[in-house]
């Protein structure tokens, strides 16, 4: 059976030496994140994703979920007891405010463990995965009254959140939503409508859900500038917070997926639910926004979870599995056939799944310290710098992250060959659960669009400056040192490449827009190299300092070190190629009729 091994030492590297743990000790909520304190979180988490949650993960695969006639949905079998372990251990608690019965610890240390959990099963991850969002939507835009009454429980798990945004005929086009928010005379509003593709949106691991709900009241302005956000719970809440009557939202059915089949993806029919409105009228997908944000972090996450999985797997196939002779003359002369880490395709395939999934860590953890600085930096001009660059790169670490993710899987089941296709070998459970991350929160081709429609151009470009920045400083930082000058080298040409395609979009955007369109996948890519390439430089420069003090796990840190070689040497050129597509423009894109794609009888 396949198993899984928290990465916690890696982990480790990049809060202690890329994020810098012990320089950020006197910035509120990291007070107590001590190192002692943060490597027992890390290692309890790292215990039970293995010891609980992957043991279950083929299970909810095999078995998925099932709609009852009553329209309850039954979970697979050892979902609600490792749930109610979840929420015993304060495993839900750990980000959220103390004031709402949280922990306040820093979101670098909760997404560093929401990694464990989501590579070990994601499925069952996503059950509480989204109440955060929620919660952090409650917070922002909320009253007292529904902080106060709703956002304990959320925080404690008693209670999950979902959020509802998509209906059949309207996905990413929000604008097109049908389902109506009638207003009552006691200030709650009457929800009706149908909404589609709900992760987690009806199942009985918690005594209630609480959903959040995009809908518009009558005579709301066409398209998104009429919609407004709702919190309509699953069971009515009194004032004592206790559970009242079901409230008229039912789950109509249960979506059959190509993966994360133990999560209860559902059709969620409104029928008059009666739900309160959250922040202003109108301004409702203002206030979703804060949710999506959040949860699109979360799921660039998911996309290193589901490659860090499958690379285990197959890391461990390769070092059992014989099958031919090394290129040079046999390996083992007294073994029937050498092992397949001899070929060097095999190993093209795990180098390149090592360099992504470390690589990805450090961006995610990185990301999750710019959002922690947005609230809790010491001065303004901080604050706004790190709102800059996680507004910038949360396209880049969801859409890249979750592409990159994914193409892991595939390799991984590469390597085990015929053996990658079959169930129970578990890796081709990885490639159709990782699937999804493309998809959702936002199809990647959308976040390619966000990144240059919005972000590029906000404020005058004062993000990309910043970044190209920040990359300066650092490449010079590495020419520095000898032993990562050819890491810096690549870094520097794979910037020129991204600052040529930004000129070029400059140039060539406002004269057609399609040419923006056309080119925003593969800028998306050329940044993910870039932010991806700057990890690895920081991390080679941090090996090589332990290193030279003779401190640290010497084979760890020079694998580092040849690691980061990989992806300046073998990754980074991309961005060259990359670039001369997007200088291609929208032309030949565009060029074809709809029916010129039709098969041609």
């Amino acid at each position: 059976m396949p198993s899984y091994t928290a990465p916690v030492a890696d982990t480790l590297f990049v809060l202690n030496e890329i994020v810098g743990l012990d320089r950020l000790a006197n910035i509120p909520g990291f007070t107590s994140a001590s190192g002692d304190i943060v490597a027992a979180v890390l290692e309890e988490g790292g215990k039970f994703a293995r010891e609980v949650l992957h043991p279950l993960n083929a299970v909810g695969d095999q078995i998925g979920c099932k709609r009852n006639d009553d329209g309850t949905v039954t979970v697979p079998p050892g979902f609600k007891e490792a749930f109610d372990q979840y929420v015993a251990g304060g495993w839900t608690t750990l980000h959220a405010p103390e004031e709402f019965g949280g922990q306040g610890l820093p979101m670098v240390l909760a997404l560093s463990v929401e990694e464990y959990f989501t590579s070990a099963n994601h499925a069952f991850n996503m059950y509480h995965g989204l109440t955060g969002a929620a919660v952090s939507a409650i917070l922002a835009k909320g009253d007292d009254a529904l902080k106060q009454k709703y956002v304990p429980k959320m925080v404690s798990g008693e209670w999950t959140g979902t959020m509802n945004l998509t209906e059949p005929h309207s996905g990413t086009d929000l604008g097109l939503i049908k389902s109506k928010a009638e207003p009552q005379a006691d200030g709650s509003y009457k929800i009706s409508g149908t909404k589609i593709f709900i992760s987690a949106g009806e199942h009985s691991m918690s005594e209630n859900i609480i959903h959040l709900v995009l809908a518009k009241t009558p005579g709301a302005p066409a398209g998104s500038r009429g919609i407004s956000l709702f919190l309509v719970p699953k069971y009515f809440v009194g004032d004592d917070g206790s559970i009242g009557a079901h409230n008229a939202v039912s789950c109509g059915s249960i979506e059959h997926k190509m993966g994360i089949h133990g999560n209860a993806t559902c059709v969620m029919n409104y029928d008059g639910a009666t739900g309160w409105m959250v922040g202003e009228e109108h301004k409702g997908l203002a206030a979703m926004f804060i949710m999506m944000n959040h949860a699109r972090l979360g799921v660039g996450l998911q996309g290193l979870a589901q490659a860090e999985l499958a690379y285990q797997q197959a890391v461990h196939y390769a070092m059992e599995r014989r099958q031919g002779r090394a290129l040079t003359g046999p390996a083992e002369p007294d073994a029937a056939a050498d092992t397949l880490f001899v070929h060097p395709d095999i190993r093209r395939m795990l180098m390149e799944g090592k360099a992504i999934t470390e690589g990805l860590r450090a961006l995610c953890i990185w990301g999750a310290l710019q959002v922690d600085l947005v609230t809790l930096a010491p001065t303004e001009e901080e604050r706004q710098a790190a709102d800059d660059l996680i507004s910038l790169l949360t396209p880049v670490i969801k859409g890249y992250g979750t592409d990159r993710g994914f193409d892991v899987t595939v390799m991984a089941q590469q390597v085990f060959g015929g053996h990658g296709y079959i169930w129970e070998t578990g890796v081709e459970q990885a490639v159709r659960d990782a699937r999804i991350a493309m998809i959702y929160e936002g199809a990647n081709g959308v976040q390619a669009m966000d990144l240059v429609g919005r972000k590029l151009p906000a404020n005058g470009g004062r993000a990309i400056q910043a970044f190209f920045k920040l990359i300066a400083e650092e490449v010079a930082l590495g020419k520095a040192e000898p032993a990562t000058a050819s890491v810096a080298e690549a870094l520097e040409k794979a910037n020129q490449q991204l600052q040529a395609a930004t000129m070029w979009l400059m140039q060539n955007a406002m004269t057609n827009p399609n040419n923006a369109g056309a080119a925003s996948y593969a800028y998306m890519h050329i940044m993910g190299i870039v932010a991806v390439g700057m990890m690895w430089l920081r991390m080679a420069r941090a090996a090589q300092v332990q290193l030279n003090a003779g401190v640290g796990n010497k084979a760890y840190l020079e694998a580092k070190l040849v690691t980061a070689r990989f992806f300046a040497e073998r990754m980074m050129p991309d961005a060259g190629a990359l670039r001369r597509k997007i200088e291609g423009g929208a032309e030949v894109l565009m060029a074809l009729p709809p029916e010129a794609f039709l098969t041609a009888a």
